[in-house]
């Protein structure tokens, strides 16, 4: 079994509320385009004093250092307060943590919940699923933060950790119980976690949830015993993009009148970070690399690769010329994970070289660069790598290195991305992209929504599968939301 056991997080007022300063562009927020749908959705909120919320919530806001609320906070926390189920579409940093978090805390604190330390099963209010072990960290931790001073008591589980140590801080009592999907099925199948009290279920990055690798686990919790249905909880979705596929699968997880909140990309797809796309071949990318990284000195950089193979090959290399480099990907020790995000955090290694499924949904303060050595086989993944960086309003720059040989289905949404967000975009690459399907129905100037709601389109009925259709050839497959 495994013996590591994590160190406990500071319990000192301070390192619990040290936050982000918020970069200059925070007030851009303000222009940000929302759009709700579904029937009756409430009204949104325009300060923090709007949401009603008790004195101790309010005085953890205030001390989190938050000012005033994001727009996924401003719709998000009146539709949650007012017991909707919501799917919402909102990039990492823009606040949606606090978004769901607020609302659930308000209720458990205005029905007087407590944790209990004496019950040897334990009946959390809340659960809150994420797919990696250092974003569901994330997660509780904001909640500690927020819950702080409360009786409600949120706790953490996840793999790579002793799990006596892990069904010993349960049992300390638990109200909102943050998890990975894997190991919340082993707690709740060891008979210490009930669900007979259960009022929210929350899943955060929902379309990483809902795909393939975690699909079988979401729906063996919600059929786990004692589960209430769908219609007797309140189900709250969370993610940078939903697929049309990921959300017909998402309606079998909430009420047939969920509301789709999707916040416009923060001055579209993250005009807050400057793009830049280098045509290279699978040769020339390590000397670009260094190239990069001369110019980034001891900035923080983030170094995006395929494979884990690729991140310890790509790590290695740039330790030998003398950059100091970590690296982060599921193969590593939960140890060493924790490591080497802690030297990337403080400084210590200002590379770290990630895997997309690694690095997803991690908050980073300060990452000024993102490289994509690597580019991803899908758009959504771009714009979800790129969002390390320009956080929270702070400006940042990506640049990707683009191998023809590989990367050419990825030109017309790369060069949507880029126009959209008013960034250049090299006249080769435009030329890849026109060649590369065609130039039928060819809109550059893309949408300001990752996704929209598949209801509109009057084809979304849940009762019946979706007709089949073959795609038109002059589509790539993962192009198909962004047409």
């Amino acid at each position: 079994g495994v013996v590591y056991v994590p160190p406990p997080p500071p319990e000192e007022e301070s390192s619990i509320f040290s936050h982000y300063a918020t970069g200059i562009n925070f007030d851009k927020y303000d222009d940000i385009l929302v759009d709700v749908s579904g029937s009756n959705p409430p009204k949104a909120i325009m300060t923090f004093d709007e949401a009603g919320l008790c004195e101790s919530l309010r005085k953890n806001v205030t001390k989190s250092g938050y000012v005033k609320p994001t727009p996924v906070q401003k719709h998000g926390i009146p539709i949650i307060s007012a017991g909707r189920d919501l799917m919402a579409c909102a990039q990492t940093g823009s606040g949606k943590t606090a978004a769901f978090l607020l609302p659930i805390l308000q209720r458990l604190m205005v029905d007087g919940v407590a944790a209990s330390k004496f019950s040897e099963v334990q009946e959390p209010e809340a659960i809150i699923v994420a797919p990696t072990r250092e974003l569901i960290n994330q997660i509780y931790l904001e909640a500690r933060k927020f819950a702080y001073g409360t009786c409600v008591r949120p706790v953490v589980v996840y793999g790579g950790i002793n799990t006596g140590y892990t069904i010993r801080e349960v049992l300390k009592g638990c109200n909102v119980l943050c998890g990975t999907p894997g190991r919340l099925l082993d707690i709740i199948g060891r008979g210490k976690v009930g669900l007979s009290k259960l009022r929210y279920l929350v899943l955060d990055e929902a379309d990483r949830m809902l795909d393939m690798g975690f699909e079988p686990d979401m729906r063996k919790l919600v059929g786990s015993p004692g589960m209430p249905s769908k219609e007797d909880r309140q189900t709250l979705m969370f993610s940078a993009t939903y697929p049309e596929d990921i959300q017909r699968m998402a309606a079998d997880f909430l009420k047939v009148d969920y509301i789709f909140l999707a916040v416009g990309v923060v001055g579209g797809a993250c005009s807050d970070v400057e793009q830049t796309i280098i045509q290279v071949d699978q040769y020339s990318k390590r000397d670009q690399l260094l190239e990069v990284l001369k110019s980034t000195g001891n900035e923080r950089t983030m170094v995006f690769v395929e494979t884990k193979r690729s991140a310890d090959f790509i790590a290695t290399f740039l330790c030998q010329e003398k950059i100091s480099t970590t690296s982060i990907h599921g193969d590593r020790e939960q140890r060493e994970r924790e490591k080497a995000l802690s030297d990337f955090r403080l400084g210590q290694c200002p590379v770290l070289v990630a895997t997309s499924v690694a690095a997803r949904g991690l908050d980073i303060e300060q990452v000024q660069h993102v490289v994509n050595f690597d580019l991803p086989s899908s758009i959504d993944e771009y714009v979800h790598r790129i969002g390390r960086t320009g956080r929270c309003g702070n400006t940042g720059r990506a640049v990707s290195f683009f191998n023809p040989e590989s990367d050419t289905p990825l030109a017309r949404s790369l060069v949507k991305v880029l126009s959209g967000a008013q960034q250049e975009v090299p006249k080769w690459l435009e030329e890849i992209a026109f060649s590369a399907h065609g130039t039928t129905g060819f809109n550059p100037r893309g949408k300001v929504f990752a996704s929209t709601d598949t209801r509109k389109g009057g084809s979304f009925k849940t009762d019946e599968p979706p007709q089949a259709s073959a795609p038109s050839p002059a589509v790539a497959a993962d192009d198909e939301e962004w047409e």
